[in-house]
């Protein structure tokens, strides 16, 4: 690949991963919350689900869900439902996990990588990813061989620093009702992020 692509591919990389999502922040909600331990599994799920989400794109799921109206609807009513009850979830939640209220939200691997499959931004972000780099290119096995394991790097990463920001704000949020307020916000981000899902 050459070096002026591979530029690009890091430039939207870094914008996309490092930019907050459903993603980040759940990383955050869940570090804070439960401690960066129990977090690191969702962490480390997200580079899991996308880079399947970003293999099947390039064998063409991707572009035929988009040609598919009634498909493309489904998958965007999910990710909005998930949202929208993991939103409903966290904002209800405000004990740390230790104390295990029923309201709190867990979010496990499988269903961070399945996450992946109901996230409109990492639906597009990777048919950008098949369309600039890989479609229709002699070296693709090669290209994805580079494309992976970058985007890997970048929704690990990206994800461990929301996470870390979360696991931080732990102590100052065990106070009083800082933890419910916290909540409550990161659950309004999941809520405008899933209306943004219908306008997409």
């Amino acid at each position: 690949m050459p070096p002026s692509e591979l530029t690009a591919l890091l430039l939207l990389a870094a914008s996309m991963s490092f930019s907050p999502g459903p993603n980040t922040t759940l990383s955050t909600a869940l570090a804070a919350n439960h401690g960066l331990r129990p977090a690191l599994r969702f962490v480390l799920a997200v580079p899991v689900g996308w880079c399947v989400l970003l293999v099947l794109s390039t064998a063409g799921v991707g572009a035929a869900i988009v040609a598919a109206p009634l498909l493309l609807w489904l998958v965007k009513a999910a990710g909005i439902g998930y949202l929208l009850w993991m939103a409903w979830r966290l904002s209800r939640s405000a004990q740390m996990a230790s104390l295990q209220s029923p309201q709190q939200l867990q979010v496990g691997f499988w269903q961070g990588v399945g996450l992946q499959f109901v996230n409109i931004k990492a639906w597009l972000l990777a048919l950008a990813i098949v369309a600039g780099w890989l479609a229709g290119r002699d070296d693709l096995t090669e290209r994805l061989t580079v494309v992976l394991p970058v985007m890997a790097a970048y929704a690990f990463f990206s994800n461990l620093l929301y996470a870390c920001v979360g696991a931080l704000l732990r102590h100052w949020l065990a106070q009083g009702r800082r933890l419910l307020w916290f909540n409550r916000a990161m659950a309004t981000m999941l809520a405008l992020t899933a209306i943004w899902m219908v306008a997409a």
